[in-house]
């Protein structure tokens, strides 16, 4: 199938091709619209403007198109899933198909004013609220369309392994999707010496505290791996700072603590061919699984898992540098404008007034002497920092990974484009879930936005950084 042809072919359920599961078929709707529409060859300026039509002018034309691209990528990623399990496990990616490919690409669909709900067309073109939710549509519906997001191929490979009831079928095979403090609980020696020394600390000590209470949580009858109470947490900052490792209060310990459990989940992640564990109900202890292959970790070639080891805290550096560089080009760009010279040091403190102390635009503007929230915008410009920050960090991981695999005789440089195609995809896929998503939405949050994200996080120590320089 050719790269536009996806556009007017859906993937769909097929009960003739019971050895695939699946099967493609025309959707003349779409194919009508993109041949006298889409006035581009080039992918993302497609999607741009499908995107555009699907959501700014409620065209299911559009949506139909849109629909069928998406279903080939939900079809792989169920694939994906598949041979994430090796072994005898039961399940085939046929049986996940029914959860997320549930679209014959038939009902016109399109959505609310808010984009939070989906409508069906009637014979009149009167929209009505749809009974019924397809998974393609709520895909494109929670999809970041702007220039700085992660492409939707990747986003719709997230989503699908995201999605509830995949999720809740694979727990009954074994696969858990484990809380953070589960997997900080449960985490082994192989993990734990792949993260940095801080890191290091910080499990240790949770393991400390948190597992010498647990057998008596399970005694009690309380609920698995519950959230650490306050004065474990105190506990722990105290065992900390003998280690030397000051946080300063409760909530902040909590954000370390998940945000090195959300590197052990990665682990699982990019480690899948090491057998998983499952938790005996009686005794609370986590078991290897008897249904995957025991040696499979043997399979998984030393200098690949080397690199792996390092991504994280590459990933992490990238930010830090990336930040630092990004804003110094910034503020050096305002002191060049003949328009904006005169307010370019306000650009440090303006930064400080939105991401410490969360003050929307509209606010700092008036704050800092700006004339309008215009000029606020064009001033600070939280959004396009960003995207030059998601740029810059992942063009340096990628030379990082590029590099390692080069000295390990992985690749060659320059790398082949297919190498260099599936590493950029991998990277990208991987810095936006672990970092620049979240950081997207808490600028789209309004009022509302709750700036933890790391990206936030570290951009919050920059500032500080300035102003005590």
């Amino acid at each position: 199938m050719s790269a536009t042809s996806r556009y007017w072919h859906i993937c769909r359920i097929s009960l003739k091709s019971q050895r695939a599961g699946y099967e493609y078929s025309l959707v003349p709707i779409a194919e009508e619209f993109y041949q006298q529409n889409v006035p581009s060859s080039q992918t993302r300026e497609m999607q741009v403007f499908l995107l555009s039509y699907f959501y700014s002018f409620n065209s299911a034309k559009a949506g139909f198109c849109l629909r069928c691209y998406v279903s080939e990528p939900i079809l792989k990623a169920c694939q994906k899933i598949d041979s994430l399990f090796s072994g005898d496990k039961s399940f085939t990616y046929k049986d996940l198909l029914p959860f997320v490919l549930n679209d014959d690409g038939r009902a016109p669909i399109i959505l609310d004013s808010d984009r939070k709900t989906q409508l069906i067309l009637d014979e009149n073109g009167i929209a009505k609220t749809s009974t019924f939710k397809f998974f393609t549509v709520e895909v494109l519906r929670t999809y970041n369309a702007d220039a700085r997001s992660m492409s939707l191929d990747n986003w719709v490979y997230l989503q699908t392994k995201q999605n509830s009831e995949v999720k809740d079928f694979l727990s009954e095979f074994g696969f858990q999707n484990l809380s953070d403090w589960a997997l900080m609980n449960r985490a082994r020696p192989k993990q734990i010496e792949r993260l940095s020394v801080r890191d290091r600390h910080l499990v240790e000590v949770f393991h400390s505290v948190y597992r010498r209470d647990r057998q008596n949580h399970r005694q009690a009858g309380a609920k698995r791996c519950p959230d650490p109470s306050t004065a474990q947490l105190q506990e722990m900052l105290k065992s900390l700072q003998q280690r030397g490792v000051i946080i300063k209060t409760p909530v902040e310990l909590t954000k370390e603590l998940k945000h090195v459990a959300t590197q052990l989940r990665q682990y699982d992640i990019w480690s899948y061919r090491e057998p998983l564990e499952i938790q005996d109900p009686d005794t609370g202890n986590y078991t290897t699984r008897v249904d995957l292959l025991n040696d499979s970790q043997d399979e998984l070639d030393v200098e690949e898992r080397e690199i792996i080891e390092f991504l994280h805290e590459e990933l992490k550096l990238a930010l830090v540098g990336a930040i630092e560089q990004q804003i110094s080009d910034r503020l050096s760009e305002l002191q060049k404008s003949r328009k904006y010279a005169p307010l370019a040091n306000q650009f440090i403190p303006g930064l400080q007034l939105y991401y410490c102390q969360q003050m929307p635009l509209k606010d700092v503007g008036p704050k800092l002497g700006m004339s309008s929230w215009d000029q606020t915008r064009r001033i600070l410009n939280p959004g396009e920092l960003l995207s030059k920050v998601r740029t810059s960090t992942i063009q340096q991981v990628i030379e990082k990974i590029l590099s390692e695999a080069h000295s390990k005789g992985l690749t060659e440089i320059p790398p082949k484009i297919e190498y260099l195609k599936t590493v950029v995809e991998q990277i990208e896929a991987f810095a936006d879930a672990e970092i620049f998503q979240e950081a997207a939405e808490e600028i789209r949050g309004g009022k509302s936005r709750s700036l933890d994200s790391l990206y936030a996080q570290e951009l919050r120590q920059n500032i500080n950084n300035n102003k005590s320089a």
